[in-house]
C-alpha cells in the first residue's frame, strides 16, 4: 500500500468532485445521525444530513425508522430540526393537514373525496430510508444499495472489550466550522505521523510512544491501538465516510466527523459518550475542553494545508505511519473511478488515471 501515492491536490478543491463526495461517495455508506438517547419510543426527531431534511420516528414496540422529511403531496416538512425527540402519535403536515402514523403510512388526507383523480392512500406513504440502531447511535443510509452497516463497522464489532453495545449515554455535542475540504481534515485525523510533533502535550499523551503503535485494518475501517498511560488500550478507529471513534480504557467514546459543506469548508462534529452516568458535568466539561484543545491545534494545520492544496500540488511521499490515510484513500479512489465513466466531464481523464 505504501507504493500508492497520496490523492492529488486538485481533488480537494474541485466543485464537481465535491458534488460527487456528497452524493456518490456519501450514498455508499451509513451515517450516524443521532444518539440513540435522543429518540425514544413514541417520539419523532427532525434532522438534516448533507442538506437533506430527514425525519426519525420510533413506533411503540418497533425499531427506529427514517424518512425524507417532506410530505409527498407538496413537499412541506413535517417538523423543524430539534436536538431531541418529541412525543408524537401522528405526523401532520402543516401545509394541507395530511396525517401519517409513525410507520409512514397515510392515515387521512384533508377533503379526500374531492381529489379529481382516483386517490389511494397506499400510493402516498412517506419515502422511507434504511435505518438501524448500532452501539449508542442511530444510523441512516441515503441509498438502499449502500454497503451493509455490519461491513462498515466490522472493525469496531470485531474489537473486544469496548463498550460499543453497552448503550453509553451522550454527554456533549459540539460543532465547529473548518476552512478546509473535509478530506484534508479526515486525512489529518488518520495521520499517525504527525501526532508526536503537533500534539506533544495533548493527544500524544493519550496515545503514548510511537514505537508502540499497532495498526489493524478491515475492508473499510482502520484502527490504531496503543497502551494508555493509565492502563488498558487507547483505540482510534477510522471509519467511512468521514468518521473517527476514540475509545478510552474506562469506556468513554468520542465520535468525530467532518461533514462536507463546500469544497473549501466542512463542519467538525464531536459527540462524547460514557457507558454510565458516572461522568459528572464537571468531568464531562473537562474532557470536552481537553479534546477541543488538540482539535484546535489540528484546525490550524488543516486550514493551512487547504491553502497549499491547489491544482498543481501532489503530496508525498507516504510514511509508514500514514498507512491509515492510504487505506482510506484506496476506498475513495475506487468510488471516484466508478464515477469516471459518465458522471464527470472536465476531469474524466484525470479521474480515470487514479486507478492503480
Amino acid at each position: 500500500m505504501l507504493n500508492q501515492p497520496f490523492l492529488p491536490g486538485w481533488l480537494y478543491r474541485d466543485e464537481e468532485i465535491h458534488q460527487l463526495d456528497c452524493t456518490l461517495y456519501a450514498n455508499h455508506f451509513w451515517h450516524p445521525v443521532a444518539a440513540a438517547a435522543d429518540l425514544r419510543p413514541g417520539q419523532s426527531l427532525a434532522i438534516t444530513l448533507l442538506h437533506q431534511p430527514l425525519l426519525l420516528t420510533w413506533p411503540e414496540g418497533e425499531q427506529p425508522r427514517a424518512f425524507r422529511n417532506r410530505c409527498p403531496h407538496r413537499g412541506a416538512v413535517f417538523q423543524a430540526d430539534g436536538e431531541a425527540g418529541k412525543p408524537c402519535r401522528r405526523l401532520i403536515c402543516p401545509y394541507h393537514g395530511w396525517t401519517y402514523n409513525l410507520q409512514g403510512e397515510l392515515l387521512a388526507a384533508t377533503r379526500e373525496s374531492d381529489f379529481e383523480h382516483g386517490f389511494d392512500r397506499r400510493d402516498w406513504g412517506l419515502h422511507e430510508l434504511p435505518c438501524r440502531l448500532d452501539g449508542p447511535l442511530i444510523w441512516v443510509s441515503l441509498n438502499a444499495q449502500a454497503i451493509s452497516l455490519d461491513e462498515q463497522l466490522a472493525i469496531v464489532h470485531d474489537t473486544s472489550n469496548i463498550p460499543w453495545s453497552a448503550a453509553p449515554i451522550q454527554l456533549r455535542q459540539v460543532q465547529r466550522s473548518l476552512a478546509c475540504n473535509w478530506k484534508i481534515a479526515h486525512d489529518n485525523t488518520l495521520d499517525d505521523y504527525h501526532v508526536a510533533i503537533a500534539h506533544p502535550k495533548t493527544l500524544h499523551r493519550e496515545q503514548g510512544p510511537v514505537r508502540q503503535y499497532v495498526h489493524r485494518f478491515s475492508r473499510y475501517g482502520t484502527l490504531l491501538e496503543t497502551p494508555h498511560p493509565d492502563g488498558g488500550r487507547f483505540l482510534t478507529f477510522g471509519l467511512p465516510p468521514w468518521s473517527h471513534l476514540l475509545v478510552w480504557p474506562d469506556g468513554r467514546i468520542a465520535l468525530l466527523e467532518f461533514l462536507p459543506n463546500l469544497p473549501s469548508c466542512c463542519t467538525m462534529q464531536l459527540r462524547l459518550f460514557a457507558p454510565t452516568e458516572t461522568v459528572d458535568n464537571a468531568a464531562a466539561d473537562a474532557w470536552l475542553e481537553q479534546l477541543l484543545t488538540f482539535l484546535e491545534e489540528d484546525r490550524v494545520l488543516v486550514e493551512s494545508a487547504q491553502l497549499g492544496y491547489d491544482d498543481t500540488f501532489n503530496p508525498g511521499p507516504p510514511h509508514r505511519l500514514e498507512q491509515r490515510i492510504l487505506h482510506w484513500q484506496s476506498i475513495y479512489r475506487s468510488q471516484l473511478s466508478t464515477a469516471a465513466g459518465n458522471k464527470l466531464e472536465r476531469n474524466h481523464d484525470a479521474i480515470s488515471a487514479l486507478r492503480i
